[in-house]
């Protein structure tokens, strides 16, 4: 049986959580609300959970990071170079009158190869939404998670703390749109979309 991806638009803001699972291993991506429906999917599909890997640390992308290592005994990963945002509302909460973010133990993780749930995975530096943002890239299941770093026809904020537009766009170029076009990109907001697709149409890389 292939890789497969599912999506769990969970939390206050919808964010899109993946779950990558082969052969009975599984991965979570950004969990960022109550991971309720995705214990529920690992449970009925008989997954074990080997990881919880977190693109950056805004709030929304981590608010179901302790109940799920919690329930699972699994270990988080996340960029170390996205500690600051915990000292601020847009990494622990409370941002706009949402809630805070429970506090979780995660190990760093820095550009370069890995293995989880028995596939390859390159984990990419790719700031401009954040300062410390990664993309995971899984070849073998032929898909990146980006976070906020791209969207379908469009790209992250970069008006947040970290962010810069110039570093966003020099590494969607360096280590986004270098990967095979047909590689299928995930993004914590909005639907799927694919690398080539994105070269070719998306407007803030056509000039």
């Amino acid at each position: 049986m292939s890789p497969r991806v599912t999506t769990f638009p969970i939390g206050p803001l919808e964010t899109n959580c993946y779950l990558l699972d082969n052969g009975g291993r599984a991965v979570a991506v950004d969990p960022g609300g109550e991971p309720g429906p995705l214990t529920s999917f690992l449970d009925r599909e008989k997954l074990a959970l080997d990881a919880v890997l977190i693109t950056h640390l805004h709030f929304d992308h981590i608010y179901g990071a302790s109940a799920l290592t919690s329930r699972t005994g699994t270990k988080a990963y996340a960029p170390p170079g996205d500690e600051y945002l915990m000292r601020t509302e847009l990494g622990r909460g409370g941002f706009m009158g949402l809630p805070q973010v429970d506090e979780f133990d995660y190990e760093p993780i820095e550009e370069g190869e890995y293995e989880f749930a028995g596939l390859p995975c390159h984990v990419l530096s790719t700031p401009g939404h954040t300062t410390g943002s990664v993309s995971f890239h899984f070849p073998d299941a032929g898909c990146v998670f980006v976070g906020d770093l791209l969207f379908y026809r469009s790209i992250g904020r970069v008006d947040f703390p970290g962010g810069d537009l110039e570093t966003l766009k020099d590494s969607v170029r360096r280590k986004i749109f270098t990967l095979p076009d047909e590689t299928t990109v995930y993004a914590g907001h909005m639907i799927e979309t694919t690398v080539g697709d994105e070269k070719n149409h998306n407007p803030y890389f056509q000039e």
